[in-house]
């Protein structure tokens, strides 16, 4: 009878016993390490070395076709450059598609654009494909078919680099170098309301300064700074075309000189 009170007595600890109990065990399955996320997290790490000077290296967004949703990865290949191809207007997405469904990668860098209203005379905003270009990563014999042997061969023709010339006096089809095409996919593909495209020749950089972002969105981008629209921003050229791309404003303080222009 006397051990029955005393269990009756101390009866009231058993809850606050098995609360501790499960604040512990909690404890101790939340502070276990979670390996598939640090995996997770190492394929898409920011590579920083020597070699790239400070271009960082990201997952290029999947390709999709818009009519049937088939896909295409990046993946790297000796054979393959990237080719700048200049489409008829408003067929960039049909083009694409058509590539896309061949398992080509290719990449439509957007930007947003104001445009008027015919009907409410009101401003709009919409997306619209950079200078009108398709950015095709491929061979040189593909190039040649879907530029004149195929059903969208109507759409399409070369971007020609205007800055080189051939050993016949031509200017052959300008190819980017994928340390170029980096930073344009980068930006572009946050689809930032704030992201430019301007007319090289009205952009008024600042220096002949190159700087890398260290922080925020466009970490890691590389670019001369220049005034547009009343804000310092990251300029993403490519060598050989007409127009840029501007980040949207950069703080001074994710901005890191990294010497004078190539």
């Amino acid at each position: 009878m006397r051990q029955w009170q005393i269990f009756l007595h101390f009866s009231y600890l058993i809850p606050i016993i098995g609360l501790v109990f499960w604040l512990f065990w909690g404890n101790c399955v939340i502070l276990q390490p979670n390996y598939e996320s640090d995996i997770n997290a190492l394929d898409n790490a920011s590579i920083n070395d020597e070699k790239s000077k400070g271009f960082v290296s990201f997952a290029f967004p999947e390709a999709k076709s818009s009519k049937t949703g088939v896909s295409v990865r990046y993946a790297p290949c000796e054979k393959r450059e990237w080719f700048v191809l200049r489409i008829k207007y408003g067929q960039a997405q049909t083009v694409a598609d058509a590539i896309i469904e061949d398992g080509i990668y290719v990449y439509l860098a957007k930007v947003w654009k104001d445009i008027r209203n015919k009907e409410t005379g009101k401003k709009q905003r919409k997306l619209f494909p950079f200078m009108n270009l398709l950015f095709a990563y491929m061979t040189v014999h593909e190039a040649e078919k879907y530029v004149k042997n195929s059903d969208v061969s109507k759409y399409t023709t070369y971007y020609y680099n205007h800055f080189v010339t051939d050993e016949n006096g031509y200017n052959p089809p300008l190819v980017v170098s994928n340390r170029d095409m980096e930073p344009l996919i980068k930006a572009t593909s946050l689809l930032d309301e704030h992201v430019m495209e301007i007319d090289l020749k009205t952009c008024h950089f600042l220096s002949d300064e190159l700087v890398r972002v260290t922080g925020g969105p466009f970490e890691g981008i590389t670019g001369r700074i220049a005034r547009v629209a009343r804000q310092n921003r990251v300029i993403i050229y490519i060598k050989g075309l007409e127009s840029c791309i501007t980040t949207a404003y950069v703080p001074s303080h994710y901005l890191e000189k990294v010497g004078d222009k190539q």
